[in-house]
């Protein structure tokens, strides 16, 4: 099948055709083109690499913690908001619960199904945090033990082990969960910048939403957050426009070099107000956000779509914007040929307007996925 437009390839945009075949970019060729004449061309339809969403609880009404289809429910309702490939996420819980989610999303990520994205593995959030840093988790938080994470891991493949550093034992087991092929990043957090730098020497890679459920920047108490933007190169932040501030985005993107974007998408993503799982919890989504009871932010409804305009919004050039949504989060998990339209890549394609970057189609290892009812 070939596709017409400008499509962002790794050295910009061009004028021109792509082309894909059994799941692969085949053929890509065009004219180069400047991003602005490419915006201002209404006629002519945006190309670019499909989202890759690190940090997902859930859509569509179904949450990870859930058994059944759950999985497959929200791996179609983000695929229908160009999320192409995701990690699923579960939350801070009994070792009872979170073994049984991992049971249900095997199946799903060793095999993906029609109308849905890539389930690439399993985000650990948790239970390996700070009972003091829970943020939205429940208080379930638990020592380190790596014969748990390993006896996880060999039930559903974890990519990605959100982690507190200062809780006693969490050091020592950065570099184990490394030497398993897993990224370890620093959340819901309360260490000291000293520690969150330790932590990164042994090994940790990237910080869970960033600014959220951890420890602050002060210009006398960096904490976690000045750690991050002194010394990392990957962190994941949640573009909703709630839970962080439009400069305290812009001021990330200029300290962070491979920051990146996600949703923390509840159950609630893509459904109407109202209440919602997270977890064990029970949550509601009104006026944009979801909360618990007492009004902490919960997750959030955002989906990458939206992400990639609220991040065009606030002044970032759609060819970074994208990067954010996409390229960035491969490079952070190693895949070479996913987030970028290249000869070879996975043929995972997002078709935008180019005045309103709304979404016209969407192709997942080159199958198109039906956009009705993307809510």
């Amino acid at each position: 099948m070939t596709l017409s437009g400008h499509i962002l390839t790794p050295t910009g945009f061009v004028r021109g055709t792509l082309g894909h075949r059994n799941g692969r970019i085949a053929h890509l060729a065009g004219t180069p083109v400047e991003e602005a004449a490419a915006r201002a061309d209404v006629n002519t339809p945006l190309l670019l690499p499909g989202f890759i969403d690190l940090h997902v609880h859930g859509g569509g009404g179904a949450d990870t913690m859930d058994a059944g289809s759950a999985a497959a429910t929200i791996a179609r309702r983000h695929a229908r908001h160009g999320s192409t490939a995701l990690l699923a996420t579960t939350m801070t819980a009994p070792l009872a619960d979170i073994e049984a989610a991992l049971h249900a999303l095997a199946p799903a990520i060793a095999r993906r199904q029609r109308g849905a994205a890539r389930l690439l593995g399993v985000h650990l959030e948790g239970p390996y945090i700070s009972p003091d840093k829970l943020g939205a988790q429940p208080a379930f938080a638990r020592p380190p033990a790596l014969h748990e994470i390993a006896a996880l891991h060999a039930i559903a493949p974890i990519r990605l082990v959100t982690l507190a550093p200062e809780v006693s034992g969490m050091l020592a087991l950065i570099p184990a969960l490394v030497g398993l092929g897993m990224r370890v990043q620093i959340g819901h957090t309360g260490a000291s910048y000293e520690q969150a730098v330790a932590a990164m020497a042994q090994g940790a890679s990237g910080y869970t939403h960033l600014f959220n459920a951890m420890s602050a920047l002060h210009h006398r108490a960096p904490g976690a957050v000045g750690a991050a933007m002194a010394h990392a190169q990957h962190a994941e932040l949640i573009p909703d426009l709630l839970h962080v501030h439009p400069g305290a985005i812009r001021a990330a993107l200029r300290a962070i070099p491979g920051l990146f974007c996600v949703t923390d998408a509840t159950a609630a993503a893509g459904m109407p107000d109202g209440d919602y799982r997270l977890g064990r919890q029970t949550v509601t989504k009104c006026l944009g956000g979801v909360r618990l009871a007492d009004g902490t932010l919960a997750g959030s409804t955002l989906t990458m779509d939206q992400a990639l305009r609220n991040l065009v919004a606030i002044g970032l050039p759609l060819a970074e914007a994208s990067a954010r949504c996409s390229g960035h989060a491969a490079r952070y998990l190693g895949l070479a040929d996913r987030g970028v339209l290249a000869v070879g890549a996975s043929a995972d394609v997002l078709v935008l307007r180019a005045d309103t970057l709304q979404l016209q189609q969407v192709f997942v290892e080159g199958e198109a996925i039906d956009l009705a009812d993307a809510g």
